[in-house]
């Protein structure tokens, strides 16, 4: 079965499946001083973006519908998802946002769409397809900024390797 013809569930988990694959892609080729370079004002790099989303899929799949969080060595709520320390190694981040991509997919398949979540930090329930839809908005809107950054540093493009095309 394919994204196309599958269940709702399943099509949702494969459209933020493409987006985080994207999101891993836009990393590839570059070096560590590439992957932490700050491309806005607001110190926008490439490896921050994906410790903040390791973190919001830890907080939004697992955490709110109760599974185990590893501990964070950084502060969200400060924002201290969005930067990488001189501490803070690639390898660290990229393990730690698979990880986390891997406890929200137990979660996913763990639970139906009408399973009800708490956040922490909200006062309402929330259900896992509203939560599978906020991720994959959060997810698609990090990989276009993403795009962006990436395209600043070395002029690549896209949300996935160019196809070769042979004649």
């Amino acid at each position: 079965m394919t994204a196309y013809t599958a269940s709702e569930k399943e099509t949702l988990h494969a459209s933020l499946d493409r987006h985080r694959d994207a999101v891993l892609w836009k990393l590839e080729g570059l070096d560590d001083e590439q992957l932490r370079r700050p491309m806005t004002p607001s110190g926008t790099n490439l490896l921050g973006l994906v410790k903040h989303l390791g973190s919001v899929e830890y907080g939004w799949f697992v955490g709110s519908f109760g599974g185990e969080v590893e501990p964070l060595w950084f502060d969200p709520y400060k924002g201290e998802d969005m930067s990488v320390g001189p501490d803070e190694t690639t390898e660290q981040i990229v393990s730690f946002y698979g990880r986390a991509r891997a406890a929200a997919d137990r979660t996913i398949t763990g639970h139906p769409l009408d399973a009800l979540g708490r956040p922490d930090w909200r006062d309402t329930s929330v259900s896992l397809r509203w939560v599978l839809v906020h991720m994959l908005e959060e997810t698609a809107r990090h990989a276009g900024h993403m795009d962006i950054v990436r395209e600043l540093i070395d002029g690549v493009m896209g949300d996935r390797p160019p196809v070769t095309r042979t004649a």
